[in-house]
């Protein structure tokens, strides 16, 4: 292959990031824009010797799966790159990569069916994140969200897969640009709108609890999953024998401590963000817990040996996954059940591989589609191992 290179063949499947992926003189070659079925001709734009990528130059037969985008932004705007495909096949898409990663990375051959979770596919997303643009003549400051692969801002009026009280707020323009930032996040849910820079923090309702966030720390962008996610989360716990003291691991605000806390005596909370752990012990005033401003390496070095046993942890990493330290931490003293909320299956899949060879089994996975439109894959999966004292 050939850069400028022109050629016709049909789409097999969409691999991790949501290209299409064709075959051309017997190598890979993946197309933006696609959908499985599509039969296109395309142009190399990117050869890197085992593969290449190319840009999509004419649509010779659609695909059955595929839609009209619901945004006229949408090629234009890099928040979503699934849209032109039906949501029921998008869930399929991102349960067949989740279970190819899983077997290519993860050397898991016999995989428990993964139960699908999923969500409104418009108007799901909660937390966003914003660019100022220059002034206009008519002294509005427009807002904008990054273009695709490029670092251009495309101005946004309306957006069909935000919240509706964010799309309320674009329309009349009353999102306030915080005046220190090119870049902000705004979180919207149930009527409450917050922005960084403006009124930052509030206390939100899920599920009959309360939870204090703010606008500037992570959070989830999907109120609806979430509830799905804690919902399964509880049902992890209930059958454990023995209750007495577990873990929240890279915590955040301490949702996941918050909805456990009942079933527990005792909870150790690890989070390096102190504005996130500051927010996580309000969440839990009043109850005995352990709080820890530290990576995850650090708190295994500093209080891996000191601590007892646990007997359930859970734990939502960044995208990177685990550490080394962490890893080696939870197969020699991690606890009997665990539980692993993950963002990137490419990582999860490493970690699983490494927790199954100390001694870890898999024992469910549930994939839980927090961004709709997109190629992002959330999950969250369950191990046990025999032996291990509760």
């Amino acid at each position: 292959m050939s850069l400028g290179e022109i050629f016709t063949a049909p789409v097999e499947n969409i691999v991790p990031g949501g290209d299409g992926m064709v075959h051309h003189n017997g190598q890979p070659v993946f197309v933006p824009g696609t959908a499985p079925g599509d039969v296109v001709t395309g142009r190399i734009c990117l050869e890197k010797g085992t593969w290449a990528k190319a840009e999509l130059l004419t649509l010779e037969k659609a695909s059955p799966y595929r839609v009209e985008p619901v945004c006229p932004l949408y090629g234009q705007c890099g928040g979503c790159n699934l849209q032109h495909i039906q949501y029921e096949a998008q869930l399929k898409i991102k349960t067949d990569i989740l279970k190819e990663v899983f077997h290519r990375i993860g050397k898991t051959n016999q995989l428990p069916e993964i139960r699908i979770n999923p969500s409104n596919p418009l108007e799901y997303r909660n937390r966003m994140q914003f660019h100022r643009l220059e002034r206009t003549k008519q002294g509005k400051t427009p807002l904008g969200l990054k273009g695709r692969e490029s670092h251009t801002i495309i101005p946004v009026e309306d957006c069909p897969v935000a919240d509706p009280g964010i799309r309320c707020a674009l329309r009349e323009h009353r999102i306030t640009c915080p005046v220190s930032k090119d870049r902000f996040t705004i979180y919207a849910r149930n009527g409450i709108l917050l922005t960084e820079g403006g009124t930052e923090q509030a206390s939100l309702d899920f599920m009959n609890k309360k939870i204090s966030m703010d606008a500037g720390v992570f959070f989830q962008s999907n109120g609806m999953v979430l509830e799905k996610m804690l919902k399964d989360l509880i049902h992890t716990v209930k059958d454990l024998p023995a209750k007495q003291q577990m873990a929240d691991f890279y915590c955040g605000v301490g949702t996941f401590a918050v909805f456990l806390q009942d079933y527990f005596e005792k909870i150790d909370l690890l989070e390096e963000n102190k504005k996130a752990l500051a927010l996580a012990r309000r969440n839990l005033a009043g109850r005995e817990a352990g709080y820890y401003a530290l990576k995850d390496d650090q708190w295994v070095s500093l209080m891996g040996k000191k601590t007892r046993p646990y007997d359930f942890i859970v734990i939502d990493p960044p995208r990177q996954g685990l550490s080394s330290a962490m890893r080696g931490w939870l197969c020699e003293k991690g606890p009997p059940r665990l539980a692993y909320v993950s963002c990137d299956p490419a990582t999860l899949a490493r970690d699983t591989y490494t927790l199954i060879q100390g001694g870890y089994v898999l024992k469910d996975i549930g994939f839980y589609d927090f961004y709709p439109q997109t190629a992002h894959i959330e999950s969250l999966v369950t191990f046990v191992r025999e032996g291990v004292r509760p």
